[in-house]
This record gives C-alpha cells, structure tokens and sequence, in this order.
C-alpha cells in the first residue's frame, strides 16, 4: 500500500529526492493494469508519428518505478529502443530492468539501462541523445522549478515528451457522500504542500507543464486519461480510497474524526461492489512543430 502523506491516487515512483518515500513495488503492481487502460491511445499514436524513423529509438523514462511504462509502452512503438531509467530506488530500478520487455511492436529488440539518480536535478546533458523523454504520475510531485527544468532539458533536445497520468484534482464517487468534496479539497491542498523547501505543484503540474512548453516554443497536445475504478478493481479501488483519506486527514487534522465512519461506509460498499470512482488525469505530448 502506498504513503498516504507522500504518493497520490495515480502515482507512480516519483524518482525525486530522498524526502519522497519508498514507493511499494506491490502497489505499483496493483494498478500497473489501470493505468494502462486510462493512458491516451491517441496520444501514443501522435509519438509513434513524431519518433518514425528513428533507427535507434533512445527513450529516456523519468521516475520510472518498477517499469511500468517502458513494459506498456515499447511493445506499441515499432522499431529498436533503448530506455534509459531513471529512479532514486534501487531496488525499483533491478526490477524495472529484470522486467523490461524485449520487442517492440514489429519484433525489433528492446534494451535498458538503469540510472540511479534524482530526476528533480537532470539537466540536457543528461539526456543527451534522447529521442523521447517519457514519464507517468511524476509532475505533480515536482516544484515549479523542476517541471520548467524537465521542459527546458527536452526542449533544447529537440525530442518530443510524453508525460501521463498527472492528477488535476477532480474525483468523482458514485454514490456520492457529504464528506466526498471536503476529503477531495484537503487531498488537493496536501497534494499543493511545502515539503522540506519544496512546493509542490500537485493538481496545477500538467497546466504548468504545457505553459512551460509553450514560452519555449513547444505544441502541447493533452488528453485525458481517468482511472475508471469500481467492482472490477476493486481491490485498487480500496487501496487508493485509504491513502486518499489519509493523506487529506494529514492535511486537515479536524477531518480525522468525520472520516473514520466515513470510510467504514465506503470500504463496506466497496466490498458489496456499489462504490465507483473516477479519478481524472491528464496525459500530455509535447513537441516541436
């Protein structure tokens, strides 16, 4: 299960600094599947159309946890790659390159690489020679600086970026309750905190984003991509409902008492199947016209 005080509903690892908790490789395994079913098939085939020709296809992949993207992602782009993974757990990293599929889309192969690091400090020389830098349920872990640095690096590459799966604050629960909209205002607050010197940008990441492509020059073309969670996950569903309500209890103390009867009523509809949550993200690519 994930730390409610530091990951969010949709995250992944978020390969930043050591103030950023370990990520449970469990967890990333538990909603590898939907995250794969709410990413933007659209904006897939706009980077397949960016990268065609590309003899050898270098992705650069920030934040990378267990592998999730580079394991969703290179068997739907045709040709050889090489993914270069980045994270500040090295345990995730064994994993994600034990992991890594081998083929791409037209049976080219697949290599990776691991890189041990705080993506929160790359710079262009880092990625040089990328030809995509890719991402998932990272922005909104990072400061205003630090998504204007991500931008500025894959900018000046002049290689395309696709970023997936940023929160943007808004949730839905079917049927709803009185105390869903003060949990999900506290959620976003504690989603937009100041952590050791670090503001966080939360739901506002993906906006931001797209503004920082934008002044240097870069498209932005953004897409939704909600996880649909219901009976069918039900076991995500749960997991994601409790790190929500606590990480909102973190950020207002006096919601603690109101939320304790609040989630033994939603776990126990959870159970008989009757609770539904969207939680809405957004998918972005970013380009040189």
């Amino acid at each position: 299960m994930k730390d409610a005080d530091i990951l969010t509903p949709g995250e992944a690892s978020a390969g930043t600094t050591e103030q950023v908790r370990r990520v449970s490789s469990t967890w990333l395994r538990l909603r590898e599947a939907t995250d794969a079913a709410a990413r933007s098939a659209d904006l897939v085939a706009l980077v397949g159309r960016l990268v065609a020709g590309i003899p050898r296809l270098v992705i650069h992949d920030l934040g990378c946890g267990s592998g999730s993207m580079g394991r969703w992602l290179a068997p739907l782009l045709p040709g050889r790659q090489h993914w270069i993974v980045y994270d500040h757990d090295a345990d995730l990293l064994e994993q994600a390159a034990a992991e890594m599929v081998d083929r791409a889309a037209d049976g080219a192969p697949v290599t990776v690489e691991t890189r041990h690091r705080d993506i929160t400090r790359l710079t262009a020389d880092d990625l040089d020679g990328a030809g995509l830098v890719t991402a998932a349920a990272l922005l909104d872990l990072l400061t205003v600086e630090e998504v204007e640095r991500v931008a500025a690096a894959s900018v000046s590459l002049g290689c395309p970026a696709l970023l997936t799966l940023s929160v943007v604050g808004r949730v839905a629960l079917t049927p709803s309750d009185p105390l869903d909209a003060p949990i999900t205002a506290a959620f976003n607050a504690h989603q937009r905190r100041t952590t050791e010197g670090r503001r966080l940008l939360g739901p506002d990441a993906a906006d931001a984003m797209v503004d920082a492509f934008i002044r240097r020059g870069a498209a932005s073309v953004v897409r939704p991509s909600p996880w649909v969670l219901g009976a069918h996950n039900a076991e995500l569903l749960s997991e994601w409902f409790v790190g929500w309500v606590a990480a909102a209890c973190d950020q207002q103390p006096k919601l603690a008492g109101p939320a304790i009867g609040y989630t033994r009523r939603r776990l126990a509809e959870i159970a008989e199947g009757r609770l539904g949550a969207v939680v809405c993200h957004v998918d972005l690519v970013a380009h040189r016209e």
